[in-house]
Parts: structure tokens; C-alpha cells; sequence
């Protein structure tokens, strides 16, 4: 297997700095040092509402980054002439709705077919990576390749919730899932990615996943470096990846 991309979601340093309405803390200089402490990629969610990471925020990764930026957004064509006009490594789509706190499931593709085939061809032709997050569904992981997606991102949300309520049947019957359709979407030719919830306890059967190619890990992160400081919380989650990866 080879080696598998820690991609760091700098979202919840913005809802932190929200939160008294200041600059600080700064959600670039975190993805500065979520580079230097070895993550592979930042990812930042521009919602509808602006809750947490702002324009000016994107405008100032883009510049600053050395690293690729995952630019996730909803598939509206606010966030299309966004994207457009940056041009970002990758855009993740991914649904979203007003009232929820995090992102609570994955898009529906299947039923939306032909509109987010329209969507994200412009997005294709500036060069850039259209991934779609989605659940370990078959169906959404076939009409996904068929509007044309490079990359599919699954959600990895259920399979945490049930680890967090004990439900261990539940969490193994997802983690088989994931494991099943990760393999099935690598032979349409997709590449695949996973993430949400994910954290120390519950990334390691994840990331031996062999067809994933990246994991994109976020609010455990920060809330974590309250704890230890963002640099060892980083390298930490770094370390138990790789040792699940390349089991010695």
C-alpha cells in the first residue's frame, strides 16, 4: 500500500475566532503549521452562512499555500464562481443545509444526476480534482463516476457515531462497507478518499483500508491541540495512520 495523504481541515480555527469576532486565532497560520508538521493538504469548507471560514480566508490560503487546498463547497453557483475564480488544487461537493451543525450525510448524486453533471464540468475545465462526498453507497458511487468525478470522498461519519455509542456491530457492518465500496469505486477507476468524525480511537481500520488514497480529518484535530498544541496533535493522527498502513 502506498503511502496514504493526511489532508487538515482548518475549519473550526475560523469558528473559534468567529466566535469573538477578532482575527485570532488565524486559520492560515494553522494551515502553515499543518504543513510544516507534515499534513499533505488543507481543506476548508466555504459555507453558504459563512459560519466559520470567510472569503478573506480563502483568499488568503491561496496565496499563502504551498500545500494543495481542498476547497469544499455546496454545488450553487455562488460557490461555482468562487471556485472558478480561484482555480484550487481540488473542490469537494458536498451537501449542505442551514439549519445542521456539520455536515450530516452524504450528497445525493443519483437523483441529481444531470445537474451536478452541469455543475462540475466547468470546474473539470479549469483543472480542477472534482471530488464528491458521499456515503458507501453503490448507486451514489456509480452515478458519482458517471457526472464525471475524479475523486470520491466517503463519509466516514456513521461508522464514528456508532464507535462513540458503543454499537459495535453496527460500527464494524459500516466499516465493512466503506471497505467494500472503497474497493468498488477504485475499480471504475475512481479515487478515493474518506473522512468525517474520524480520530485517534477509530482512524487506524480506516486508513488500512488499502484503495484509500487520502483522509481528511479536521474538528478532532483542533480540538485536540487545545490539549497537546496543533503541531503534536497533527503528528500524532500521522503516526497512527502510518502504523496502520505499514503494520510492522
Amino acid at each position: 500500500m502506498g503511502q496514504l495523504r493526511l489532508g487538515v481541515n482548518i475549519d473550526h480555527v475560523a469558528t473559534v475566532r468567529n466566535a469573538r469576532g477578532g482575527a485570532y486565532p488565524d486559520p492560515i497560520r494553522a494551515a502553515k503549521m499543518a504543513e510544516e508538521a507534515g499534513a499533505d493538504g488543507i481543506t476548508a469548507h466555504l459555507r453558504e452562512d459563512r459560519r466559520h471560514i470567510s472569503d478573506a480566508d480563502i483568499d488568503g490560503l491561496m496565496e499563502a499555500l504551498t500545500l494543495p487546498l481542498n476547497f469544499e463547497m455546496a454545488a450553487t453557483d455562488e460557490m461555482q464562481a468562487i471556485a472558478l475564480r480561484h482555480k484550487p488544487h481540488a473542490v469537494c461537493i458536498v451537501p449542505e443545509r442551514r439549519e445542521e451543525r456539520t455536515t450530516e450525510g452524504g450528497l445525493e448524486v443519483a437523483r441529481e444526476e444531470n445537474r451536478l453533471a452541469h455543475f462540475i464540468a466547468p470546474l473539470r475545465e479549469a483543472g480542477c480534482r472534482v471530488s464528491i462526498f458521499i456515503a458507501a453507497d453503490q448507486r451514489q458511487i456509480e452515478a458519482a463516476h458517471r457526472i464525471g468525478a475524479l475523486v470520491i470522498e466517503l463519509h466516514t461519519g456513521a461508522y464514528c457515531d456508532f464507535h462513540a455509542e458503543g454499537d459495535f456491530a453496527a460500527r464494524d457492518a459500516e466499516l465493512a462497507r466503506l471497505t467494500e465500496m472503497a474497493a468498488f469505486a477504485q475499480d471504475l477507476g475512481l479515487e478515493v478518499h474518506a473522512g468525517h468524525g474520524l480520530t485517534y480511537d477509530t482512524v487506524s481500520p480506516v486508513a488500512a483500508i488499502p484503495q484509500l488514497m487520502e483522509l481528511n480529518i479536521g474538528h478532532f484535530l483542533i480540538g485536540e491541540a487545545i490539549f497537546r498544541g496543533l503541531t503534536p496533535a497533527i503528528q500524532e493522527m500521522r503516526r497512527v495512520m502510518d502504523a496502520a498502513r505499514h503494520p510492522t
